[in-house]
């Protein structure tokens, strides 16, 4: 598993460290030692301990065999697994296509009572129409190289849009001005997608403030995030989702929102913001 610039990343890892190197002292046997009965260098054993190198399954079966503790085998797997869905690699996660995670996040959704969000490049998903998904996920597809299922993915991501009219959630989403001006699609795609933010401004389950480009900035425009109740919070990069669990980094992401928040105008203001951009599409 690549290096997570995620704190929460980070401290899993360091846990399940400890945890493996717990076992090993409780066998009576130091590193060289363990490493002699799992049959790898020692080095190995040295990197896994310091958090520099995640083991794998096979690793940890073989080390709690090495440490006479199989029992715990199933346990620390559920670790590794809970580490590894902290840091995940679009690539990766593409490999067999954008559906599968469109439906994941699905889920995510459903069991979110307030989704806070905010971007910077695109329009958030469960705002997005289908012909903007569509041109938005084949460039996507096509950037990183992952099968094209594009049109399955689309289905499964506008899904999110019926959330909005449940009455069960409660959405509050933050743009900055620059989004509304990016073209992805053609123009019709961009008029279309505009039009749907005015239609959904009224909707009781939905805050949508924009952040104007004359906005005095308290905070620096950030990569686009997602704040899940005050749970988890999931940010975009380029190359992956980084998924916070950590209570201060939590607390910091949920500090940039407030503070991000300040900035942005809602109802008529933001409104007009749309229209103004519609209206340059000719």
């Amino acid at each position: 598993m690549p290096a997570s610039p995620s704190s929460s990343a980070q401290a899993a890892r360091a846990a399940l460290a400890a945890r493996l190197r717990e076992l090993m002292l409780d066998a009576g046997i130091d590193g060289k030692e363990l490493s002699a009965r799992c049959g790898w260098h020692p080095s190995k054993t040295s990197r896994i301990l310091g958090g520099k190198s995640a083991p794998s399954e096979t690793d940890l079966r073989t080390w709690c065999t090495a440490c006479d503790a199989g029992a715990q085998a199933g346990d620390l797997i559920a670790s590794l697994r809970a580490v590894e869905l902290m840091y995940l690699e679009w690539r990766r996660v593409h490999r067999i296509g954008m559906r599968q995670v469109q439906q994941e996040s699905l889920t995510l959704h459903h069991r979110t009572a307030v989704c806070r969000a905010y971007v910077s490049n695109v329009v958030p998903g469960f705002l997005q129409t289908a012909a903007y998904a569509t041109a938005l996920m084949r460039s996507i597809t096509e950037f990183q190289g992952t099968p094209d299922d594009v049109a399955d993915a689309v289905a499964a991501r506008t899904e999110r849009g019926r959330l909005l009219h449940d009455g069960r959630h409660r959405f509050v989403i933050l743009i900055e001005e620059t989004v509304l001006r990016y073209r992805i699609g053609d123009a019709e795609t961009m008029a279309g997608q505009l039009g749907h933010l005015l239609a959904v401004i009224p909707l009781p389950s939905v805050s949508l403030g924009i952040i104007p480009f004359t906005a005095q900035r308290r905070i620096w425009p950030l990569e686009a995030f997602y704040l899940f109740d005050t749970d988890q919070a999931c940010v975009e990069t380029l190359t992956a989702e980084v998924t916070v669990t950590q209570p201060r980094e939590l607390a910091d992401y949920h500090r940039a929102f407030a503070e991000l928040a300040k900035l942005a105008v809602h109802g008529a203001p933001a409104r007009t913001l749309i229209t103004t951009a519609i209206d340059t599409l000719g």
